[in-house]
């Protein structure tokens, strides 16, 4: 049968609350779906009240739960998801799925992606889907095909009909490593994509050719991280499986599970690029990939081996050093945080100190300092352990132990070299604050970093090192406390309600709640579940007068914090407070991040 498909473009600003439902306390706020289907009668309230509960309690997507419930008809369904997402249907039996179409994407990746392709068209391809929730993986389409994906709503039974009994066709390595590289991949995918267990004369062959180009893979592996914006790639081997998974945003997601028996190519491969010692394999090793991405751009991976029991777990490290030239504006401080960070900077000596746990973002902090600071009159010297971003005109070292080279003794061998300012990665000892502190004391600007969770903290930390207090008092000008938070997508993030109590509970303010507008995470093909880059929640707290007098006379972090609030200085809760109400994060990534 002859078949004339004409769509209008996905809007995909019309992307409303549908892919996940919040519950607090006994109060349910269902998506803007089920408020529709409740307002055109075909749910009750209780039916919806119930779908939504147990869909959350099943980490259900909703619409997919009413499918499989039976709560409301398919056709129903398809048609008011093409209403309220802005969705052309299509009637699938009208359509002949040809050869070409069914070779544009391996059947077992459509069935992982709940999305087939039906129809090509040039560089296009419409993609059939029967819940709106697996539009986030349509980026998934493009990077499996090259081809750029047009979702249109089909009935339930019959994509599932088609997703058992079609055959597609292979689109690569990627593809036979069963990536999903999606924005919806979870540990629940483990389940679907682990290859069959290997017959016992597999497993005695370990080399057994699986027509996997590893070179390829690895890659693909690389490069698409990079677009995705990936900060880490975790290569980790178990008993019977090999799994890959991608940090995207600060939470680490499932993105491949490939045959087990590869294991060992894909880290010899891994080895070879990062000039490490492929025979060894007992203890861990440290190398790093120059990788090009293109005519003249190439990004660097940091990689670290760790053996484990059943084999090395490798991870990778993306070091971008186009982050550190973002400027300051792009980092997320509110006008008097970067007027009081801006105006440390200025100051021909004394210290600054970044403080916050592994991964929040620290050294962008610094280095964005350090690039504002960086101009042909200066001398800037660093010590890390690496340096993870490069800057041209700034004397980088990396500091190694195993030869003498330690950040004290770096330190030592800077103040012999006329600098200007000083970076050190990290004041881990004694010593190396002592040094840090005199050189900060003789017309030299130090910046540095510690491992505490507040900027008063920091102070006590210093003296609990045996740090003299009048040195902290009299050295240190700023410090910065700092979390990365993950920001709500602009384009599909929904506007939501908490009742008073829970909102007074989390740290607002009475007066403000009349006016208060709160956002919750989405989904869409922008982002990945309802979350897009990051964005940093920092206390910045110069040191006073005051606070110096605290220090002084040996105080603890709970007076000097007390201090900063007398002085007007948010907190990191505080802090995350603002970015909710500016919209810029959800109240559960405020929870995430600022916990005690």
């Amino acid at each position: 049968m002859a078949f004339t498909l004409t769509l209008a473009r996905y809007n995909k600003n019309n992307n409303k609350g549908l892919f996940t439902t919040m519950l607090v306390a006994d109060t349910v706020v269902f998506p803007s779906l089920i408020k529709r289907l409740l307002d055109n009668g075909h749910l009750t309230h209780d039916k919806a009240t119930e779908a939504v509960k147990e869909a959350n309690a099943e980490g259900t997507p909703i619409v997919t739960y009413l499918l499989q419930a039976r709560m409301v008809d398919q056709q129903v369904i398809a048609h008011t998801c093409s209403i309220e997402y802005g969705l052309n249907m299509a009637d699938i039996d009208a359509i002949e799925i040809t050869e070409e179409v069914r070779d544009v994407l391996s059947i077992d990746k459509a069935r992982k992606l709940q999305l087939l392709p039906i129809f090509k068209l040039g560089k296009g391809v419409h993609v059939g889907v029967a819940d709106p929730h697996y539009l986030s993986n349509l980026d998934d389409i493009k990077f499996a095909t090259g081809l750029v994906a047009e979702p249109v709503i089909i009935e339930y039974s019959k994509l599932q009909a088609l997703l058992r009994n079609n055959t597609g066709g292979d689109t690569g390595d990627a593809e036979r490593m069963g990536m999903t590289v999606g924005n919806q991949a979870t540990e629940q995918n483990l389940t679907l994509d682990i290859y069959e267990l290997e017959s016992d004369a597999e497993k005695e062959e370990e080399n057994d050719d699986t027509g996997i180009d590893i070179t390829k893979f690895v890659n693909e592996l690389l490069t698409h991280a990079i677009q995705k914006g990936v900060s880490d790639i975790h290569i980790e081997p178990y008993e019977k499986l090999l799994r890959v998974r991608y940090r995207i945003d600060g939470i680490l997601q499932v993105i491949a599970t490939p045959p087990k028996k590869i294991s060992r190519k894909l880290s010899a491969r891994i080895k070879v690029m990062s000039k490490l010692n492929t025979s060894e394999r007992r203890v861990p090793q440290d190398g790093r990939i120059h990788f090009r991405v293109g005519e003249d751009r190439f990004i660097d991976f940091r990689v670290n081996t760790l053996p484990t029991l059943y084999g090395e777990k490798i991870v990778m490290r993306i070091l971008d050093s186009s982050s550190a030239s973002l400027g300051v504006d792009m980092l997320g401080f509110e006008p008097e945080q970067k007027e009081a960070l801006l105006d440390a900077l200025k100051k021909p000596d004394g210290m600054i100190l970044v403080t916050g746990p592994t991964g929040s973002g620290k050294t962008v902090t610094l280095y964005t300092g350090l690039n504002i600071l960086n101009t042909s009159e200066t001398n800037i010297a660093t010590a890390e352990d690496p340096s993870e971003i490069q800057l041209p005109g700034i004397n980088q070292v990396n500091v190694d132990p195993k030869v003498g080279l330690t950040f004290a003794s770096a330190l030592k061998a800077f103040l012999r070299q006329d600098p200007d300012i000083i970076m050190v990665g990290e004041i881990r000892d004694l010593e190396t604050a002592d040094i840090a502190i005199k050189a900060a004391q003789t017309g030299h600007l130090v910046l540095s970093t510690l491992h505490t969770n507040s900027a008063p903290e920091t102070l006590t930390r210093l003296m609990n090192m045996g740090v003299k207090p009048f040195n902290i008092a009299s050295t240190i000008h700023l410090i910065v406390a700092q979390r990365l938070a993950r920001r709500l997508c602009p384009k599909c993030k929904q506007q939501a309600k908490y009742p008073d109590n829970a909102l007074l509970q989390l740290g607002f303010k009475r007066e403000e709640l009349q006016d208060l507008v709160i956002y919750d995470p989405v989904g869409c093909n922008h982002c990945s579940n309802g979350y897009k880059g990051r964005v940093g929640i920092y206390q910045v707290m110069p040191i006073s007068t005051d606070m110096g007098r605290l220090v002084m006379d040996g105080r603890n972090a709970m007076d000097i914090a007390d201090q900063a609030q007398k002085e007007g200085i948010s907190d990191l809760r505080q802090s995350a407070l603002t970015k909710a109400r500016n919209g810029l994060i959800s109240l559960q990534e405020l929870e995430r991040v600022t916990k005690d």
